[in-house]
């Protein structure tokens, strides 16, 4: 008898998240985006990279990294859409591939931080003592500088490239998620039923995944949706420094890096692939709105 009203208690304050999570609350949580207009908008944004970054062979007119010597710094015509770079390479098609390093920037960066800083932040707020004090004080030494800056001294030691850009701009945002969640797990774990679970016998593991973890997951996913497009626009920078994606690969930071020093002969050079960050990053930032706004009702009710 105990354990079964242990078992209610320990799975009643998680039920409504976790109901979010499921197929149902998938649909209801949807629903509430698409009623948003900056949830709609930036779902559709969303969407839109995603699927230029998939298809972008299919989509784009050249190879990317094709020259055309005879037409260099051409102006956008029938030929080309968006005009030509200095080497003659089509622009429409760069920034078409140009895609790809940004959404796995965005993608890739987020889903590490999220599970790296997830996990410190759990065990962190449920052991606390020591480990606690070591961890958040490695992070808080991590917070206390910019991002920007931050990802520039790790590339600088790792060397340039993608993968060490991307790697760069995971450790930037690991603590803002570990002290999400560990913020999360001190306030969940002075509830009733983690000690009626502790009393029952259950491992520190076990409460930590299934009774725990649980409630952290609706402010996790918001989080990694806010933060998602800060890494677009990190990784855009060290392109744009000479310290991620490298030439000739295609990328919107390397792009504008180039067309600085064409701005007078070509003002459509930087012009599309600084509008592509512009509506990439607004329009994740809407969607991360949105979301936030469908997962948590209370915020409309109040507003």
């Amino acid at each position: 008898m105990i354990d079964e009203v242990v078992d209610v208690e320990a799975t009643g304050q998680s039920e409504a998240l976790i109901a979010r999570l499921s197929e149902n609350g998938i649909v209801v949580t949807l629903g509430r985006l698409m009623r948003s207009r900056k949830g709609a908008a930036g779902l559709v944004v969303l969407v839109a990279l995603v699927l230029v970054a998939i298809f972008a062979p299919e989509l784009s007119r050249y190879d990317p990294n094709e020259n055309h010597l005879v037409t260099q710094l051409a102006p956008p015509s029938a030929a080309y859409w968006f005009g030509t770079d200095e080497l003659g390479r089509d622009i429409f098609s760069r920034v078409i591939y140009g895609s790809r390093p940004s959404l796995l920037a965005g993608l890739l960066t987020v889903l590490l931080a999220a599970v790296v800083g997830s996990l410190t932040g759990v065990v962190g707020g449920y052991v606390r003592g020591w480990p606690d004090l070591i961890v958040m004080r490695l992070w808080d030494t991590l917070l206390a500088f910019p991002a920007i800056f931050l990802a520039i001294g790790i590339v600088s030691v790792l060397g340039p490239g993608w993968i060490n850009g991307t790697l760069a701009i995971a450790i930037v945002n690991i603590p803002v998620f570990a002290r999400l969640v560990r913020a999360v797990t001190l306030s969940v774990a002075e509830k009733d039923f983690i000690t009626a679970a502790r009393a029952t016998g259950c491992s520190d593991w076990y409460i930590m995944l299934v009774h725990v973890f649980p409630n952290c997951l609706a402010p996790l996913i918001v989080q990694m949706a806010i933060a998602a497009p800060d890494a677009i626009l990190v990784e855009a920078a060290l392109s744009f420094l000479g310290l991620g994606s490298q030439p000739p690969d295609a990328s919107w930071g390397n792009m504008l890096s180039a067309a600085q020093g064409y701005l007078y002969r070509s003002e459509t050079y930087a012009l599309f692939p600084g509008l592509a960050i512009t509506l990439v990053v607004l329009g994740m930032n809407f969607f991360a709105d949105g979301l936030q706004d469908a997962i948590d009702p209370r915020r409309i009710r109040g507003a």
